[in-house]
């Protein structure tokens, strides 16, 4: 007679996890499979792409078989697929201090650091993936088209800020001591004469919602958009906002319904390098008119510099210049300090554009 787990593995070698899962289910409910049969039927349940209950699954034969790698590398699997990056990534390293010259997990772990945006560890992981046989050509290319990217990858701006979002607010008020919100504000009064209209408005890198206080008076509807989910839950619990998205901001703004009197920005470029995309499509969702502000680091001798906190700096210059091209007038510039570092201050600029009477196929044409 087969054995039921050995013709769920071809099942799955074909590409046939339904059939693996069908033929697996029964015996678990049943109380009748052992570890590799469990361990098979998670991997089924997550090649057929049912994440939740793999990880169910998983997550038992690894409370069972703590020394056994490849279950953890399955269950790392699990949880990448339901997006819990760093538990994921600690699981892969569980599975390579079980067994160090694990190729699958050193290429799980790969994929895992290219998928938080950190090219260098990938790369890393990668080689050693390569020497231990597996094939990474894939990575290479992916690995190659992040180094080029004049911005810092959404992987990793997303795990970076879902790993900070419980206490990201006492973090940025407390040690680093934020205060773009307040200066976007002080800024929006200098350059409407101390009577901002009340006006839809558009909280782009909207974060736990720290900029919201200081709008919310200002705007007949709040919108925010964020890459990190887990921020973006705790921008809801304000009450503040009308709309959330969860979202990357340069691509959000080329389909997003114009109609917005107003667009910040606060301390959201620091992870966008060439700003020539934003503003375009800013200057695509406000009405004429409406006011984008926002503020930069400040970079004295370069367009744009990526610094070695891993955040962008950017020139007057350059910002004048790309306002421009998009269709933007100047309305204010002012040096600023949007928080500090390990007790230093950091130089910044709060900026104030207004949006011209422009044509947007002309602007939609900056863009290529």
């Amino acid at each position: 007679m087969e054995n039921p787990v050995e013709h769920a593995e071809d099942a799955l070698n074909e590409g046939r996890p339904a059939d693996a899962v069908a033929a697996l289910m029964p015996l678990s409910e049943a109380g009748r499979l052992g570890p590799l049969g469990q361990l098979t039927l998670g991997r089924a349940l997550l090649a057929s792409g049912d994440a939740d209950a793999a990880l169910g699954v998983l997550r038992e034969v690894n409370a069972l078989n703590r020394n056994w790698p490849d279950a953890a590398l399955a269950l790392g699997r699990a949880l990448a697929a339901r997006e819990a990056l760093p538990t994921a990534i600690a699981e892969y390293q569980r599975a390579l201090r079980l067994k160090p010259d694990f190729g699958a997990a050193e290429l799980a772990l790969a994929e895992a650091w290219a998928d938080a945006g950190e090219a260098e560890r990938a790369e890393d992981h990668r080689q050693a993936a390569e020497e231990l046989g597996e094939a990474t050509g894939a990575l290479v290319t992916r690995l190659a088209a992040m180094r080029a990217q004049a911005r810092s990858d959404a992987g990793y701006v997303r795990h970076l800020f879902d790993q900070f979002s419980s206490d990201y607010d006492q973090r940025m008020r407390g040690a680093l001591a934020y205060r773009a919100p307040e200066i976007l504000a002080e800024l929006m009064g200098m350059v409407s004469a101390g009577k901002p209209r009340k006006v839809p408005t558009l909280d782009l890198g909207c974060g736990t919602g720290l900029a919201a206080p200081s709008f919310r008076t200002f705007a007949t509807k709040l919108t925010g958009i964020d890459l990190s989910p887990q921020m973006i839950a705790q921008a809801k619990t304000t009450g503040l906002y009308d709309d959330l998205v969860v979202g990357d901001i340069e691509t959000w703004l080329e389909t997003a319904r114009p109609g917005f009197g107003r667009a910040i920005a606060a301390d959201v470029f620091v992870y966008i390098g060439d700003l020539a995309r934003v503003f375009v499509g800013v200057a695509r969702v406000l009405k004429p008119g409406g006011l984008f502000l926002f503020t930069v680091e400040r970079n004295e001798a370069d367009d744009f510099a990526l610094q070695e906190t891993k955040r962008w700096a950017h020139g007057e210059d350059y910002i004048r210049r790309i306002a421009g091209e998009a269709g933007f007038d100047i309305a204010g510039l002012m040096a600023c300090t949007p928080r500090v570092n390990k007790g230093v201050p950091i130089p910044g600029l709060g900026c104030a554009l207004v949006a011209l009477q422009t044509n947007r196929s002309d602007v939609s044409s900056c863009l290529k």
